[in-house]
């Protein structure tokens, strides 16, 4: 975790008016200029990119505001209603634990804690009749990815038996897939990104949807390690998967993220 790099990083020369005049003489006129937009957008940071959405606004509201009625006209309600109603049971009470964002983001390690969240997830599971879900939603989704990391060698220490084979055991159906995505995440974030990336790619067709939300949201954070994961577990880069598997724009902004 603590040695995680990112593709993206503050852009130096970053001048927000210059930015959203190129992007909206690129947009303008016959055609779009896609590359002078990916040139801009694929080399500013979360922070400044944000900048330029405000800014454009400011300037060029016409553009922003049939955007924004348009999604609206799409998007009629809030997620968490969306969910409250399309869910049930202990996966809408995961779910809704999860946009409530209650996780700790920090690195510290306690690893009294960790010994407690270990004896309580094997009594909420291998330890009793049934299980107890509500106490393994609540410790992965609000511990930190250190601190569940601790807990998960706890766990095998006091169990003989590692998490994912007992999440096996003792879920069923969306719920445990729920919670081996949360454990896979927690014990590798950048392999279980990897592994999502290459799963995008397979099969018929491509998931574009998760190759932008992973390829831009880690940008920032860890996407240089996912790339050498990506190597390491499939032999092959990450910019040569998506060289093979898409085409066009879509490509060459997700490339030029890569760096």
């Amino acid at each position: 975790m603590g040695n995680a790099q990112p593709t993206i990083v503050p852009y130096e020369d970053f001048d927000v008016t210059a930015d959203i005049k190129a992007i909206r003489k690129a947009c303008k006129g016959l055609g779009t200029d896609e590359e002078a937009i990916i040139q801009i957008l694929a080399n500013r940071c979360a922070a400044q990119r944000v900048e330029i959405k405000q800014a454009y606004f400011e300037k060029y509201d016409d553009d922003i505001l049939s955007y924004k009625q348009a999604y609206a006209q799409v998007h009629e309600r809030e997620l968490d209603a969306d969910i409250e109603d399309d869910t049930s049971g202990d996966v809408r009470n995961l779910l809704m634990s999860l946009l409530q964002a209650s996780r700790d983001e920090g690195y510290e390690v306690d690893e009294d804690l960790a010994q407690q969240d270990a004896t309580s997830l094997f009594e909420a599971g291998e330890g009793r009749f049934g299980t107890d879900e509500s106490t393994f939603t609540y410790i992965l989704t609000h511990r930190n990815y250190m601190q569940l990391q601790a807990t998960f060698k706890a766990y095998e220490s006091l169990s003989g038996t590692d998490i994912l084979d007992t999440i096996d055991s003792e879920a069923t159906g969306t719920l445990k897939e729920c919670y081996i995505t949360l454990v896979r995440c927690a014990k590798n974030p950048q392999l279980y990104f990897a592994r999502r990336l290459n799963a995008a790619m397979k099969g018929a067709g491509t998931d574009e949807d998760t190759l932008i939300r992973i390829i831009v949201g880690r940008s920032e954070i860890d996407l240089e390690t996912v790339k050498d994961m990506y190597l390491e577990k499939y032999d092959v880069t990450l910019k040569d998967a998506l060289d093979s598997e898409c085409g066009g724009d879509f490509k060459r902004l997700l490339i030029e993220i890569l760096h």
